[in-house]
């Protein structure tokens, strides 16, 4: 299954790859050169598809679990300062995806949309220190009673030039749903309060949606 965010750009591309073989045929007469050209594009369309790819994740739903919202490598886990919502300091969870990785956004608790926000920004290379404040991004807090407002920050990275977010202030979402995609890239960040126990370790690889990251009890 693939993710809606990539019909457009699937078709384009294989309107493109087509064209580039029926001129191959037509204008080259060497054989082994448009075959080269058949195989180059095949595996170009093959890792096209792959990025958009969609798997069914059957989250189990428990409202003290925080779930990893994407696929990656866990390469923070650290105190900050959250300067945009929560204005005191967190436990930041950072998860990078690389471009083989899934790249649908998942929200990480069930609840309601308390805040929900994008901002333009730079495209600095996801482990760069400043990228969750300089780059674009978009931030969604969802809170539910058991465990209060939790924050994350979808990142776009070098490679990555668009965040798609669906999340709307009012909604009530649905722990594991889709809640967004970033194309071809890059890290998402979740906030949590201090005392947080942390269920996941540096350079762990998680999985959207299954992957229980934090436990934050009544």
């Amino acid at each position: 299954m693939f993710h809606k965010e990539g019909y457009k750009i699937m078709a384009i591309a294989a309107v493109l790859l087509i064209a580039i073989n029926i001129v191959s045929y037509s204008f080259i007469n060497t054989y082994w050169i448009k075959f080269a050209i058949l195989v180059v594009t095949i595996i170009l369309f093959l890792l096209i598809i792959q990025f958009f790819r969609n798997p069914k994740r059957k989250t189990v739903l428990n409202d003290a679990n925080v779930v990893a919202p994407v696929d990656g490598k866990v390469v923070a886990i650290e105190e900050v300062e959250e300067k945009e919502y929560f204005k005191d300091k967190r436990i930041q969870i950072s998860i990078f995806m690389s471009p083989i990785n899934v790249h649908v956004t998942r929200h990480p608790i069930g609840g309601k949309v308390k805040y929900s926000k994008y901002h333009p920004g730079k495209f600095l290379v996801a482990w760069h220190p400043k990228s969750s404040e300089e780059n674009e991004r978009t931030t969604v807090v969802v809170e539910n009673k058991v465990a209060g407002e939790v924050l994350y920050r979808q990142i776009a990275g070098a490679m990555a030039k668009r965040i798609v977010n669906y999340a709307e202030v009012d909604d009530e979402v649905i722990q594991g749903s889709d809640s967004g995609f970033i194309k071809f890239g890059s890290r998402v960040d979740v906030f949590l309060p201090l005392n947080t126990p942390i269920l996941v370790k540096l350079d762990q690889k998680v999985k959207g949606g299954l992957s229980v990251i934090a436990n934050i009890e009544e």
